[in-house]
């Protein structure tokens, strides 16, 4: 399927699950990976979905796997790109060669709290709140301009753990409208 979603995810694929139980479920072409056996890619093989993994280890450079990432991508020409837990930095190789076409779903409410431990940077700043950002990627992390924010109350006991559950139970209903959004603008 050309122009469809291709969802990038490193981790568990609560995210990739979430978004492929919406109504935009059937638009999701492919995932990429960087993590060969994570359970986005038992999700993936389990719906149907082709798996494509590019690992970073055993590269000659980053830009290499930029460049292999870009490959692995282009060739289902997507309408969109969805960053759902992809812990990698995609370097500028990678954006530039799909502008305005990729975004991040991140469990803070930025410019506060970017980065890959913004629950743990929440809880320890002592903020009252924080939430989920969706984001255009550019070169930066966690820099791009900002498309939907929703507020999470942090509560006073919180553990790490509870508060990240709760963002994600608002970011697996917050990512899929808001794919569902982009996809029906363009």
């Amino acid at each position: 399927m050309n122009g469809g979603v291709v969802v990038l995810a490193s981790g568990t694929g609560s995210l990739f699950q979430a978004i492929l139980d919406s109504e935009i479920g059937p638009m999701v072409c492919c995932l990429v990976t960087d993590v060969p056996d994570c359970g986005a890619v038992e999700i993936a093989r389990s719906a149907g979905i082709p798996v494509q993994t590019v690992t970073l280890t055993g590269r000659l450079s980053r830009d290499d796997w930029n460049r292999d990432l870009v490959t692995a991508v282009a060739r289902w020409n997507p309408a969109l790109i969805v960053s759902a837990g992809f812990m990698r930095i995609l370097g500028p190789l990678f954006v530039d060669a799909f502008p305005n076409r990729i975004i991040n779903s991140h469990p803070a409410l930025l410019p506060e709290f970017p980065g890959a431990h913004a629950v743990r940077d929440a809880l320890k700043a002592g903020v009252t709140r924080t939430g989920c950002t969706i984001h255009f990627v550019d070169h930066g992390v966690d820099t791009g301009p900002i498309i939907v924010q929703e507020s999470v109350e942090i509560e006073p006991h919180d553990t790490e753990a509870e508060l990240h559950e709760r963002i994600k139970a608002v970011e697996r209903v917050l990512l899929p409208a808001t794919i569902k959004q982009l996809l029906q603008s363009n």
